[in-house]
């Protein structure tokens, strides 16, 4: 059949008959399918019920017209967040009654082979950046796959099966690498196969990530056992899970008979998957019934299992399963390690750990006994608290609790006592032991005249509930260090007369040694650690100097300037208070002060004196000082609580005062919301105790930071973020929701929150009409400049015309990730974890420009190909100090080009592999590894180490292609060498030079005197000073950081060399030659540890 002839099925009701040229689809791409979501201008099915016919005279220009006009017409939609509890109804959405489901799930390779052998269309992506619409189909000898129109004849036009090297998923080829339109190229759609000699790739994209991974599992397996003939009917009644269902329904099958009640069985199936509904699972038995042409309540045994494959099958969990078990359907001890190591970032894994992870969670006996994990337990393991996202290390304190209590965010909460509304809400002693549950450790108490002589607590808008002050401090000292060892603060209002304060001061027997009442030392610089388990008072108190029992102070009467600010009269002045000596000295280290402004501050102020701006002040200064309220809070304790006008409670951005290094901001834990969602999220982290260490850049005495920073932290290593959201499992109906019955269309929002170079969204595609799995399959990059300030925000909301529904969330720290496969727990609008509903993604966490975190985080990705960007050091102005820094200018040169000539070295290996820059080390090792067998399973490359470097030498001819990647990746080594080699040295100078500056830090301001600085000039002197030190503290730990990588990335490549057969072939005892250099490796690692580096 000529190219450009009409395909034999000829064209869907869509589509047109087009010659050559029209047949070639148009470079714009706006009507592909397989596209990611902002590909086609976001031209998603959102239900306008627009329709945009194909025409064969449709030009670019006119789809483009054509969709301007139809974006005038499509109502806007909101993208609001809505408390659930006030949603209304909705228009109503068309909604299919059919009966049946028309998909069959994906359970096995039959159904992929099945779903190949009658064909779909599949794009063909040519080097000459032109794409073409071909009918793909596989024979039904399963010998070849052939492929419609094509101007070669019918024999030609296709590729046998035997001829295949590789099946690549994604866009991991030279072809689509340099093809013009590769960015609107959705990664999960595309593919490859590779084949001949040479490594030819065929390059395709799919219409969907499904139909990608169904050509890649199904061409996979035939490969991988094109030297043996099967039976696909045989293999798929012998699988471990068929094996295991028939055990299961014979267990039930009482009488024997084969055959089972309907009822029975539907509550066998429950018992087996307890998230799939009745109704559902009565519905399938139905349609394989109908498909049987039978009408009966009693069920057989192939019937159970086919039914049970089919619910409880996730085609996504599937496809993984096959990927990680070389084409099997099932996992053994070797490939469960090899998933753990390579894919999830599991360190120091066994075979007899894998096997244990077998034993708990493989459902059949055999399997349990045999050592292999199907496919329902490897579902239950990804949803078990071992696969969750959160890193367990966080579960416990993690982070350095020796630091001045400056240098912790606080967990705070604002108006404690309410559950309601600042303005009419009642007191409520649950106020308090809801926020200590959840760790807080600043709460505040608000105190007032009440009767008996006993004070109060009580919103003053609403008098008609008070509490005791005696029953809250009796409720705070026993739920004090009931979540949290680490010190609570009580921030105390006084708005009581003298008699009264002096029964709140004699009530501080109740908290006995608890109470922290040790004086603040003037020698000191700076806070004590939260290492103490005290409850520490903060208030105004009288001055010491002074034998007064009592006195006068300003009262920071918050919820008293809430009615002044909404009256009339309200002229902005202070009123006085007087205070008693008595509770003026349960104030210790958080006395109470008067912002005025940072100069005097910094002067002025003592370590141990606390300020508190309303939420309108700390945002004004935030944007206009941004440097210096960074400054001051290294010192300081900062409080921010919300804005007066918040009269319903509302929460502000805690990020907006967290980028500036404030400490304690206070929230109102009674209003749930995204706001609310941050900063839960924020303080799960360090074992969720209510402090989490702020960022170095944030603490160091000598270093720059701006919180309004829009690009590059001097000294921070910016990462790529890369999330997959593959599927979601069991979404609820959204509280409140109506006129759409039970069917929901759910997309994903990310959310990324951070400084504001770092803040940004991004949606997947909205899927039609399926709460229970509904697969998304959408890859997302975001590059974070600051990760120690990074928050994650996932979202599900349900796509509506009037707004769309809040559905669940689940915000975590960026530091907190774990890489791989990952189920999301998701949350309720008030915070609760929904049981059974969740998110599964994919995470991976790279560096963009060399170094960084850890090693099960510390892969590479390439920079791109442009003009090296080096981070500059500033002109100080002075000329003594400016040529100290000069001679650092050609270290950092140096260290950032060996840093990023072995990343860029590494990525190139990669894409050489066949393997995105996410992969790990090790997966490439073993990928290459498969090239360099011999067809007789002999390696056609030995191992050989030199130098203590793992060195591939070939044995004999090999062909090019091979030799290209054996030059990137000697290429590699090489780089890995010279970095490791060269980092002490390079550290050293830059190290020097940075202790070199930091003798002239106590003398900046003579010297700048000296040379007529003063004012800005003088300022702006000792900010280039600042921002100098942080280029070089940040570019030495990164360095050794970068070191640290190549070592392990060099014993893990040798360790995957071993693993792979690729030293059997070497001459002399290679095995034992290359455990003793491994041994090497690792002493050299101890030894960088404990010397410079």
């Amino acid at each position: 059949m000529a190219e450009g002839e009409t395909c034999r099925e000829g064209p869907s009701s869509s589509e047109v008959n087009l010659g050559e040229e029209d047949s070639q689809v148009c470079p714009d791409f706006a009507s592909l399918e397989g596209l990611p979501a902002g590909a086609a201008g976001r031209r998603r099915d959102r239900r306008s019920g627009l329709s945009l016919p194909a025409s064969a005279g449709t030009s670019a220009a006119d789809c483009e017209a054509s969709l301007l006009e139809a974006a005038k017409v499509t109502p806007r939609r909101s993208s609001i967040i809505k408390d659930p509890s006030n949603q209304k109804c909705g228009r109503k959405k068309t909604v299919s009654f059919s009966s049946m489901p028309s998909e069959k799930k994906i359970s096995s390779a039959s159904d992929c082979i099945s779903f190949m052998q009658a064909g779909c269309e599949l794009k063909k992506v040519r080097p000459n950046s032109r794409i073409y619409n071909r009918f793909f189909t596989l024979d039904t000898d399963l010998q070849a796959l052939r492929w419609e129109p094509s101007k070669k004849d019918l024999e030609k036009a296709k590729l046998d099966i035997s001829a295949i090297k590789e099946i690549r998923l994604g866009k991991n080829t030279e072809t689509f690498r340099n093809n013009g339109l590769a960015d609107q190229i959705s990664e999960d759609c595309a593919l490859s196969i590779l084949h001949g000699e040479n490594y030819e790739s065929l390059d395709l994209v799919a219409n969907s990530a499904d139909v990608a991974n169904i050509w890649v599992s199904g061409l996979r397996y035939l490969v991988s056992r094109s030297k043996q003939p099967f039976d696909l009917m045989e293999g798929s009644q012998n699988t471990p899970r068929f094996m295991w269902l028939k055990t299961v329904f014979e267990a039930a099958d009482v009488d024997g008979n084969g055959i089972m009640l309907e009822d029975t069985s539907v509550e066998l199936i429950k018992q087996l998957n307890p998230t799939l509904k009745e109704s559902k699972i009565r519905l399938k038995f139905k349609e394989i019934q109908k498909s049987k042409e039978k009408l009966t309540t009693r069920v057989t045994k192939e019937e159970f299992c086919e039914a049970f494959s089919e619910l409880c099958t996730r085609p996504e969990v599937y496809f993984l399963l096959v990927q990680i078990s070389k084409n099997k359907e099932y996992l053994d001890a070797n490939d469960l390690m090899l998933f753990l190591e390579a894919e999830q970032g599991v360190a120091h894994i066994t075979e007899e750990m894998c096997l244990d992870i077998i034993r708990r969670y493989e459902l059949s006996e055999e399997g349990r006994l045999k050592g292999f994990l199907a496919i329902d337990g490897f579902t239950q393991y990804l949803l078990s608290p071992e696969c969750d996202i959160f890193d367990p290390e966080q579960r416990k304190v993690a982070q350095d609790m020796t630091q001045p209590l400056s240098h912790y965010y606080i967990n705070a909460s604002h108006n404690t006592y309410l559950i309601e509304d600042q303005f009419r809400g009642p007191a409520d002693i649950n106020g308090y032991v809801r926020a200590l549950k959840m760790s807080c450790r600043s709460i505040e108490l608000d105190v007032s005249d009440g009767p008996d002589n006993e004070p109060i607590l009580c919103n003053r808008n609403n008098m008609a509930t008070s509490l005791s002050f005696r029953s809250v401090i009796e409720v705070i000292n026993k739920f004090a260090f009931v979540a949290s060892e680490y010190p609570l603060i009580l921030c105390l209002g006084t708005h009581c007369s003298v008699p009264q304060q002096k029964v709140m001061a004699q009530h501080k027997k109740i908290f006995g040694n608890k109470l922290y009442t040790e004086a603040p030392l003037p020698s000191e610089a700076y806070l004590p650690s939260p290492e103490s388990r005290k409850i520490i008072v903060k208030g105004k108190k009288l001055p010491p100097d002074q034998d007064l029992m009592e006195g006068e102070v300003t009262d920071e009467d918050e919820e008293a300037e809430t009615s002044q600010r909404m009256s009339e009269d309200y002229n902005g002045e202070q009123k006085l208070i007087c205070l008693c000596r008595e509770l003026s000295d349960l104030v210790s280290i958080c006395k109470s002060v008067q912002y005025r402004d940072f100069e005097i501050s910094m002067k002025s102020q003592s370590y141990w004196e606390i300020c508190s701006f309303s939420e309108t002040e700390a945002s004004r200064i935030a944007n206009e000082y941004p440097e210096d309220f960074v400054n001051y809070n290294k010192r300081f304790l900062s409080r921010v609580y919300p804005s007066a006008v918040r009269i319903d409670s509302s929460n502000l951005n805690p990020q907006d005062f967290w980028n500036c290094g404030c400490q304690i901001v206070a929230m109102n834990f009674q209003t749930p919301g995204p706001m609310m969602d941050l900063h839960t999220g924020w303080f799960l982290q360090n074992g969720g105790c209510g402090y989490v260490l702020r960022p170095s850049v944030m603490r160091d005495e000598v270093s720059y930071f701006s919180a309004n920073t829009k690009g590059i932290v001097p000294g921070v290593s910016p990462q790529v973020l890369h999330i997959k959201i593959i599927s979601g499992q069991n979404f609820p109906k959204p509280k409140g929701a109506c006129a759409k019955g039970d069917v929901i269309d759910p997309y994903v929002c990310i959310e990324i929150h951070g400084i504001p170079a770092d803040c940004s969204e991004q949606r997947t595609k909205t899927v039609q009409q399926n709460s229970d799995n509904p697969i998304f399959d959408e890859t997302f990059e975001f590059q974070i400049n600051l990760p120690e300030l990074a928050m994650i925000r996932f979202m599900v909301l349900d796509d509506d015309y009037i707004g769309d529904e809040f559905i669940g969330q689940y915000t975590i720290p960026l530091e907190c990730l774990q890489p791989g496969y990952r189920h999301i727990p998701l949350r309720s609008f008030v915070g609760d974890i929904m049981e059974h509903v969740t998110l599964f993604v994919h995470i991976a966490i790279t560096n963009r420009s060399g170094g960084g975190k850890t090693p099960k985080r510390s892969l590479s990705v390439r920079i791109g190909k442009k003009v090296r960007e080096y981070t500059m050091l500033r002109n100080v102005g002075l000329k003594t100090i400016d040529d100290i820094f000069k001679i650092a200018v050609h270290p950092l040169r140096e260290a950032m080009d060996v840093r990023e000539n072995m990343q860029n070295a590494i990525v190139s290996v990669k894409e050489l592999c066949g393997l995105p820059p996410i992969a790990s080390l090790k997966q490439c090792m073993l990928t290459l590894s498969s090239r360099l067998i011999n067809s007789d399973d002999s390696p056609s490359v030995s191992l050989v180490m030199r130098d203590n470097f793992p060195y591939l030498e070939p044995l004999g001819t090999i062909p090019d292609v091979q030799k290209k990647v054996l030059a990137a990746y000697d290429l590699m080594i090489q780089e890995s060498k010279l970095l490791i080699e060269m980092a002490d040295t390079i550290h050293d100078k830059i190290i020097q030079c940075q202790k070199a500056g930091m003798e002239f830090h106590e003398e900046l301001h003579n010297l700048g005197a000296k040379e007529g600085l003063k004012g800005r000039k003088l300022n702006k002197a000792i900010e280039s000073f600042a921002w100098n030190i942080t280029v070089l503290k940040g570019q030495s730990d990164l360095l050794k950081n970068a070191k640290n990588e190549a070592l392990e990335n060099m014993k893990q490549i040798q360790l995957a060399c071993l693993s792979c057969g690729l030293s059997k072939a070497a001459v002399g005892g290679a095995e034992a030659k290359s455990k003793r250099s491994l041994e090497a490796i690792e002493e050299k690692e101890t030894g960088d540890e404990n010397g410079r580096l």
